[in-house]
């Protein structure tokens, strides 16, 4: 039974591919009543479990666009060539309102949101939760709505996205960038004011991939880790910092440390749609220039993967094939130490370059790279910061994101002549 509530949970779909979301089926009754009518504790642990499923659908999408679009990799198939073309931005070719790449990645989104949306009034109906354990499911609602919402924007960018969402049948307006952030960091807040009124245990269940965030106290680390992120795209670095000293960064801790998703090859669970296997004909290409700037000896190199030859494809060539998870279980983290001690970094430039270096030198010596030798100017520290994230978070949405609200999408290799850097997705054609 819990098996069929997970598969049930985790089908929830969108009416014609929008926000016009369909009703999430109960998985012991004919619809969505159920779960909004007295639900048990049962029942709420359904919901759980089905946004933790939701999270990674249509994931593997999110990171591939966003990682050909910033150059780190590309995407050689002979089944479709639109990842080397409108992707790219091949020639005359415009990025589809009604294409998989740009409509999957952001409206799976939006089934995580809703399917949060549904366990928040299933909790506000439910007799059989007591007051602190409510907040315990709304702070995890909210959080993970405001990582969600976030991914959603950096897609859409200028376009704006929704955040009233909570009545599919009267949706909220279109939020323009800096707003939605706002929204989101609001969002955020407000789940951590749940968080700490939700006691010493969650009152359901999370997946391994959790471990150590699974309760209370330490989720708030992970919802904090999410604030200094949205903090730094907001350019308050004052904020970032703030609470970064409130997350699990770990100056002297392992770098991997952090929230994850959960994969698994056992029978009727979800595998890694990350991994792939080395050497293919459809193959994940590490962009030539990631392998020509990667520094001796440094660890990140074992993100790539020598091929017994290079490979073409459309005009592109490569030697390396990307290789960030080595198998089907593979957990891929929401955020991790590493990007926080990046956060760090990037929060303390031009005000404490002394401190931005330390957080530098931690990434550097824990990749087993000498300590940074460079300059200790803005410009100089800077740009020392923008190589770090670009190998820490390779492959993992940020590179795109980093060099457009640095203002140096220019500064990304044109590999064809004619090609496009795009600024963002358009707006699905359902959502217009």
């Amino acid at each position: 039974m819990k098996l069929l509530k997970y598969i049930i949970i985790s089908a929830l779909i969108f009416s014609a591919m929008s926000c016009e979301i369909e009703d999430l089926p109960n998985p012991n009754g004919s619809s969505i009543e159920g779960f909004s009518q007295d639900a048990s504790k049962s029942e709420l642990q359904t919901l759980v479990t089905g946004m933790e499923d939701l999270l990674r659908q249509e994931i593997g999408f999110y990171y591939d666009v966003t990682a050909i679009i910033g150059r780190e990799y590309w995407f050689f198939t002979g089944s479709d060539p639109r990842y080397t073309g409108e992707v790219l931005g091949k020639g005359e070719a415009q990025l589809d309102p009604a294409g998989f790449y740009g409509t999957r990645p952001y409206l799976g989104r939006y089934k995580t949101i809703k399917n949060a949306n549904v366990m928040i009034n299933a909790v506000e109906n439910s007799t059989q939760v007591t007051v602190e354990e409510a907040q315990g499911y709304y702070g995890f609602a909210k959080t993970i709505q405001a990582y969600e919402y976030h991914l959603a924007l950096n897609l859409q960018y200028n376009n704006g996205i929704r955040i009233d969402v909570a009545d599919p049948d009267n949706l909220g307006p279109f939020i323009d960038y800096d707003p939605a952030l706002a929204a989101i960091a609001a969002l955020l807040e407000t789940a951590a004011d749940h968080l700490v009124k939700a006691g010493t245990a969650f009152p359901f269940t999370l997946s391994g991939a959790m471990d150590g965030f699974d309760n209370p106290t330490d989720f708030l680390t992970f919802n904090r880790a999410l604030a200094a992120r949205i903090a730094l795209y907001q350019g308050d670095n004052g904020a970032a910092l703030t609470f970064l000293s409130n997350s699990f960064m770990d100056m002297n801790g392992d770098l991997d440390v952090g929230p994850a998703r959960f994969y698994s090859t056992s029978g009727g669970d979800f595998s890694n749609n990350l991994f792939r296997q080395l050497a293919q004909a459809d193959a994940i290409i590490a962009h030539p220039t990631f392998v020509s700037d990667l520094l001796p000896n440094d660890a990140r190199g074992s993100k790539i993967e020598e091929r017994p030859s290079p490979l073409s494809l459309d005009g592109l060539t490569g030697s390396h094939d990307a290789f960030i998870y080595k198998s089907m279980d593979d957990f891929v983290p929401y955020i991790q130490n590493e990007e926080l001690i990046l956060i760090f970094a990037e929060a303390n430039i031009g005000t404490d370059n002394s401190a931005a270096i330390g957080a530098i030198d931690a990434i550097r010596q824990a990749n087993n790279l000498d300590a940074y030798s460079g300059g200790n100017t803005d410009a100089e520290v800077f740009a020392e910061l923008i190589f770090q994230r670009r190998y820490s978070l390779f492959g993992e949405g940020h590179r795109w994101v980093d060099m457009r609200r640095w203002g140096l999408l220019d500064d990304l290799p044109i590999d064809r002549s004619g090609d496009d850097v795009w600024e963002q997705f358009p707006r699905p054609i359902s959502e217009q």
